[in-house]
């Protein structure tokens, strides 16, 4: 008889004794932790998403970097960021994309997906904090600076 095989989402907690506790506070702690997370050599060349997972106190508890795209968009599953909410125990989370183009402008695909990932947020009772759109320059847009959150 086979055995089942289920796949799962594995979580790596690093040492606490080697990393001190990051806490965000507002939208600039918050790009400045996420452009750390963002290969600088890929920022003009393709999108990237991450996502920053935080608990109760604002504490980063660790960050997901694996959605990767192309020169115009990246594709977002929501499925899997929420999964890795739910087992790393995050309250909340605070979402980050580049634009290549170096525009901060949010495209309706942004606007969209942040609705979707707050909505889908809402049922499981993790608040999106933000969305940040990052370039080359240093520069970010925060959504929720901007009242679009």
């Amino acid at each position: 008889m086979k055995n089942n095989i289920i796949n799962e989402v594995a979580l790596y907690y690093p040492n606490p004794e080697i990393n001190e506790p990051v806490f965000i506070k507002n939208s600039n702690d918050a790009h400045n932790i996420l452009r750390r997370t963002f290969n600088e050599h890929q920022l003009g060349v393709r999108e990237e998403f991450v996502v920053l997972y935080l608990n109760r106190s604002n504490q980063v508890l660790g960050s997901y970097c694996g959605f990767k795209g192309g020169i115009t968009g990246v594709v977002v599953d929501v499925r899997l960021i929420f999964s890795i909410a739910l087992k790393c125990l995050a309250v909340s989370i605070i979402l980050a994309h580049n634009h290549p183009s170096g525009s901060l402008t949010p495209s309706n695909e942004d606007e969209s997906l942040t609705q979707k990932v707050k909505e889908a947020g809402g049922f499981l009772d993790i608040n999106l904090l933000d969305h940040l759109v990052i370039n080359t320059r240093g520069e970010y847009l925060s959504f929720a600076d901007e009242g679009m959150i």
